[in-house]
């Protein structure tokens, strides 16, 4: 039976912790952290996101705001907001929610965010750090990933770790912090010959690659790390990752649950991001 990681519980530690370097922050600087929020059109599922991560910013002290736009907002438009808040010296943080509305092109507007408020690690300046081991800001998903597999005592130097996904929000970020904790990675997706096969050899295993169940007993070591990244509907309606936890729990070492396990994981990791930008803004380290 496996060892089931907890991420609601890891997730509040992680909040506490930032409660309390905001406090700490606060008591030095006089001013709170800034985290933006830039929510253009009107998808149902980016506006519960939102609003998600408005209420955790506020519960751990942070200032900031959500500018809410229409969806007739103009590519011209959004990159002007952007550039205004790289120029307010009270924003630390800057995330704008996708999908972006239909006719505009996400990445001029993601590339034009200040790197040192990229609080979503997508820069390309934030990614060329991961992948060359200078400092910056990492991606959430992954990052708390990693949080989840430290709180597990998963052991990665030396381990083989498999990434299923090659996405640059989570599986190529992923890939990049296992390799910096000495891990032999794999980076594999849906085209992989033998993924079956090549999951087996794992001592680790991150499903990112969003189909539902899809990663079953035959395919995980006796013993191995599963993290779960996948957020999908199985065929009764219900919440599922990419993993059959039923089928997988037997026989993994330990396994994050969905829900409850990476989801929550990831809004914590925004607000330490968030107090990192604005530690690092400052030259507080």
């Amino acid at each position: 039976m496996a060892k089931l990681i907890d991420g609601k519980l890891i997730a509040k530690a992680v909040r506490d912790e930032v409660a309390a370097g905001v406090k700490a922050f606060v008591a030095a600087h006089a001013r709170k952290p800034g985290l933006h929020v830039v929510l253009a059109g009107d998808d149902a599922a980016s506006a519960v996101y939102v609003r998600n991560k408005e209420k955790a910013a506020e519960e751990v002290g942070m200032a900031g705001a959500v500018h809410r736009l229409p969806s007739s907002v103009s590519q011209a438009e959004l990159l002007a907001l952007v550039r205004q808040l790289n120029a307010d010296p009270s924003v630390d943080g800057i995330l704008v929610q996708l999908p972006l509305p239909k006719g505009v092109d996400a990445e001029p507007v993601l590339d034009a965010i200040d790197p040192k408020k990229d609080v979503d690690g997508f820069h390309p300046v934030n990614v060329g750090a991961l992948w060359t081991g200078k400092a910056g800001l990492v991606p959430c998903t992954p990052r708390g990933c990693m949080r989840l597999l430290a709180e597990a005592g998963a052991s990665l130097v030396g381990a083989r770790a498999v990434v299923i996904g090659r996405s640059n929000i989570v599986g190529k970020p992923m890939a990049a912090l296992l390799l910096a904790e000495h891990a032999t990675v794999t980076l594999a997706h849906s085209r992989t010959r033998d993924l079956p096969g090549v999951c087996l050899q794992a001592d680790v295993v991150v499903a990112a690659v969003g189909r539902a169940k899809m990663v079953k007993r035959e395919w995980v070591k006796p013993g191995a790390v599963v993290i779960d990244v996948g957020m999908n509907r199985d065929e009764h309606g219900k919440l599922c990752g990419d993993v059959d936890f039923a089928d997988v729990e037997p026989v993994a070492g330990a396994i994050t649950p969905v829900p409850g396990g990476v989801g929550p994981m990831t809004i914590a990791m925004l607000l330490e991001n968030t107090l990192a930008a604005a530690k690092a803004r400052i030259g507080a380290g």
